[in-house]
């Protein structure tokens, strides 16, 4: 497919994992694309690469400044994926005042500053999108997740509360909800479970298909949410989680 042919991407986190596959999905279709990550070190060529720290402000405005001058186009910004975010465990115990702040800051607040220094390059363009990704844990409630979920519930009602004040500049905010993705973070998760094979097993038991999600499949969501082919769709969360929202399957008989 071409649906992204003379566009400008900006991927947020888009060194590793679900934003990394975002990223070369988009250039595989016809996009320019810039990446803003913590360590953009890994990323080469076609993707165009800058270091940001979304608790930032002035590091997220420069380099988005940078970003949307390197992709041409007089700046104009047709797509931005809000991806970069950090994972927390434990109850609503579990973590200090401290820890909750510092997600909130990465997980919330790193979208409301991205968001903001690419809106004016995003009035500019005639297919403007923003993607966010959020998680099923903003609508299902997932044990040991309570600050991870809490931040992920506020990026979908950031989401709507977006596409509503945007919508008539013709900018789209949509979000994805991925079950568990078999990224790097998830693999540390794993790594440090006292059992890391059956942790797995028990990640992939939840979800009805019985694996974990890629992030392959998650980023051909984005994909499909940023397009100029999607343009009647506002507002929307879109679950890439194996049908663990939707779906209520009877146990395996034994």
């Amino acid at each position: 497919m071409s649906d992204f042919e003379g566009l400008r991407a900006l991927v947020t986190g888009g060194a590793s994992g679900i934003g990394r596959a975002t990223a070369e999905l988009l250039a595989e279709r016809g996009a320019r694309v810039a990446v803003l990550d913590l360590d953009p070190s890994p990323v080469g060529k076609p993707l165009l690469a800058y270091r940001a720290d979304v608790t930032d402000d002035a590091s997220v405005r420069e380099a988005v400044a940078a970003a949307v001058a390197d992709l041409g186009g007089h700046g104009v910004l047709d797509v931005l994926v809000n991806n970069a975010g950090i994972g927390a465990q434990g109850t609503v115990e579990d973590n200090p005042d401290g820890e909750w702040h510092r997600v909130y800051d990465v997980n919330v607040l790193g979208m409301v500053r991205t968001t903001r220094a690419g809106l004016p390059h995003l009035r500019a363009s005639a297919h403007a999108a923003i993607v966010n990704t959020c998680s099923i844990a903003a609508t299902a409630g997932l044990p040991q997740r309570a600050l991870y979920s809490a931040t992920k519930g506020a990026v979908y009602s950031l989401t709507l509360a977006m596409a509503a004040d945007h919508v008539r500049e013709g900018i789209r905010v949509n979000c994805v909800n991925p079950g568990t993705v078999d990224t790097p973070w998830v693999g540390r998760l794993l790594d440090a479970a006292p059992d890391p094979a059956a942790e797995r097993a028990a990640l992939e038991a939840r979800q009805p298909t019985g694996r974990l999600v890629s992030p392959a499949e998650v980023a051909g969501a984005i994909a499909y949410l940023a397009s100029p082919l999607s343009g009647a769709t506002t507002g929307t969360a879109l679950a890439v989680d194996g049908g663990m929202q939707g779906l209520r399957l009877r146990p395996v008989a034994r």
